[in-house]
């Protein structure tokens, strides 16, 4: 199977990629060919910007693919080159959207691919819905063979899935006070990339899956005490938690509140059957347990990516006094 991916070295793509390798397919990658990743063994470089048209059409000139992945398409105007590029040069085109799309807040758990689509809050789940729409309509109108997709939390050992990334260890392994939104009892999924992997390369080449929308997830349910908890045990630290609304937390940290309100803070649980039919093989096995501390190895081997920016800390330090003193009176 002849297969591109447009990206293929981020958190998620990275593990696709390896797989695919792994299972004897042809993979092209499109890039700048200036990303730190390294890439995978066997692939092929297709080197040009995705974002200038007339240098990825002649990148692209007289090749025709099995499948195309576009990792990096985040608006309508992308998917319009996208069409622009790729109608009749492929069997199948899959859309990496964002379970952030389904209807926040949450009407009912648990959430499958029929979940209506709704999110005020994020502009990024918004464009993500938009790309979606044009998509169904290019598959209905003009037999665009698109699959969609839509992954949640993922995560390799490079990325700290809590905001503050390695900021937020190096705090607990200090034995700081962390802000945590809400609670910290709602409910939450994360996915190893190794295990998103699976059911994703499941998808590829398989005609059944043309017009079909896909959510690939965990079926571990985390609260986010619970995550914090676990990353602060694998880093030999404490995380002493600290809550505030995340409509407070955004006074502070417009990115952070816009994530938490349009997609982390309210709880989740995934339906996976339609997934695990299409690709019986597909099981997240990897807890988040061993994930954790697979990233805690990782930073501790690579110390040039413990990146702890002080305004971090500032921020953090201000976001605690704030809270302490609501709840001091």
């Amino acid at each position: 199977m002849k297969v591109l991916f447009i990206g293929g070295t981020g958190v998620i793509s990275s593990a696709c990629s390896k797989l695919c390798i792994e299972k004897g397919m042809e993979l092209y990658l499109l890039n700048r060919g200036q990303t730190n990743s390294a890439m995978p063994d066997k692939a092929k470089l297709i080197q040009a910007d995705i974002r200038d048209p007339k240098a990825a059409a002649n990148a692209l000139k007289g090749k025709t693919f099995d499948v195309v992945v576009n990792w990096v398409a985040y608006t309508v105007d992308h998917i319009e080159m996208d069409l622009n590029l790729f109608l009749n040069r492929t069997h199948q085109y899959i859309f990496i959207s964002s379970a952030s799309a389904y209807h926040k807040p949450i009407l009912n758990l648990p959430i499958t691919e029929s979940t209506p689509l709704h999110n005020p809050y994020w502009r990024y789940s918004r464009n993500k819905i938009a790309c979606e729409e044009r998509l169904i309509s290019a598959y209905r109108e003009q037999n665009f063979p698109v699959t969609i997709v839509r992954p949640s939390h993922t995560y390799n050992e490079t990325k700290i899935p809590i905001h503050g990334g390695y900021a937020a260890i190096a705090r607990m392994r200090q034995g700081k006070k962390i802000i945590v939104h809400g609670d910290g009892t709602s409910l939450w999924v994360l996915t190893h990339h190794a295990d998103f992997a699976v059911g994703f390369v499941g998808l590829l080449g398989n005609h059944h899956t043309i017009g079909e929308i896909f959510h690939i997830t965990s079926d571990e349910v985390l609260t986010w005490n619970q995550i914090y908890d676990i990353l602060a045990q694998k880093a030999g630290g404490t995380a002493p938690k600290v809550y505030l609304p995340s409509t407070v937390i955004a006074q502070y940290d417009a990115e952070w509140g816009a994530g938490l309100l349009g997609d982390k803070a309210h709880s989740v649980i995934f339906d996976n059957t339609k997934i695990k039919r299409f690709v019986p093989e597909f099981n997240a096995s990897i807890s988040f347990s061993q994930g954790a501390e697979e990233i805690i190895k990782w930073y501790d081997k690579n110390p040039s990516a413990q990146i702890a920016p002080p305004e971090f800390d500032k921020l953090m330090d201000q976001m605690v006094a704030a809270a302490e003193s609501i709840y001091n009176g």
